[in-house]
């Protein structure tokens, strides 16, 4: 006879917890969901989630508690708050964070549920909403062994692909890396966009030459098209997330005494984006617009 699956507590239902949490419970998982818009409960609802009246209610629902916000302040509220896992949570139990957050704010909050019995994992979250709709996530996972073991079931049914970084706090400082990649990445290719056009070059012939050769990158193969080049700057991921990631990484950087000139130049070209232009809730990809409207002309498209 198999064991009973573990409840499950999802906090945080927005472009990427959405769907998450429906796969949860539409592959036969126990969940129950809360968020601070009450509207966004429905799809979870649709595919067989309970809806919690508060954290309290999910807390005592719960045997993992998961979290998917944000910031560092938003999780830390859920965490160590009032009412929150902390205060309310019980020995045995579980908190597995997928938000993209300080790396020490991790390991802090790993060290506190310690000292109540309180497990932690973090799971920084790999590729994009549509990747978790379809349950395709990647996952950069900090815990110990036993601990990746008991929330490997839910993973499996959010993703295809688990990485084990290490103890609890490594896997959202590997997330914290691989978004310095990709956001120096969405700059990178704005930049270049707006080059090619300014020197008369067809933004697909561009593309066409980028994504076969060397210069590839996925973000501009799988995201782009679809995003600022195909003129829809609706956020899939808002600037102001991928700025506040960053922030992350370039302070990590610094911290840490390694180098950053790339980190701290495309930091610099995003708070210009949101300051000076206003496009902090647009999509990442609306860069292309920034870097246009700097260099004097239409922004590109394929």
């Amino acid at each position: 006879m198999a064991a009973a699956r573990e409840r499950v507590g999802f906090v945080g239902l927005g472009n990427m917890g959405s769907g998450m949490a429906a796969n949860l419970a539409a592959k036969g998982h126990p969940v129950t969901v809360l968020d601070r818009l009450p509207e966004r409960t429905a799809r979870a609802a649709a595919a067989g989630a309970a809806v919690a009246s508060d954290l309290a209610a999910l807390i005592a629902a719960s045997d993992i508690v998961v979290t998917m916000l944000p910031d560092t302040p938003d999780v830390e509220g859920v965490v160590v708050g009032p009412g929150g896992v902390l205060e309310l949570g019980r020995p045995g139990m579980l908190h597995l964070d997928t938000s993209t957050i300080a790396p020490e704010a991790s390991r802090a909050m790993a060290a506190r549920l310690a000292e109540r019995g309180i497990r932690f994992v973090d799971a920084g979250v790999g590729r994009s909403p549509a990747h978790a709709e379809r349950g395709e996530c990647l996952f950069m996972v900090g815990a110990e062994p036993a601990d990746l073991e008991r929330v490997r079931p839910l993973l499996d049914a959010m993703g295809t692909k688990t990485i084990h970084a290490g103890p609890p706090g490594s896997g959202i400082a590997l997330k914290i890396v691989n978004n310095y990649v990709a956001m120096c990445l969405c700059q990178l290719n704005a930049e270049a966009f707006t080059l090619a056009a300014k020197l008369g070059l067809p933004a697909r012939t561009l593309y066409d030459v980028v994504t076969n050769s060397l210069s590839s990158n996925d973000h501009l193969k799988i995201y782009w098209p679809s995003k600022a080049l195909g003129g829809d700057i609706e956020p899939g991921f808002a600037l102001d997330l991928a700025f506040k990631d960053l922030s992350i990484g370039v302070a990590a950087a610094d911290a840490a005494g390694a180098p950053a000139h790339v980190g701290h130049a495309a930091h610099a070209a995003m708070a210009r984006a949101r300051a000076d232009l206003g496009l902090g809730a647009r999509d990442v990809t609306a860069l292309l617009m920034a870097a246009a409207e700097e260099a004097g002309i239409a922004p590109p498209r394929l």
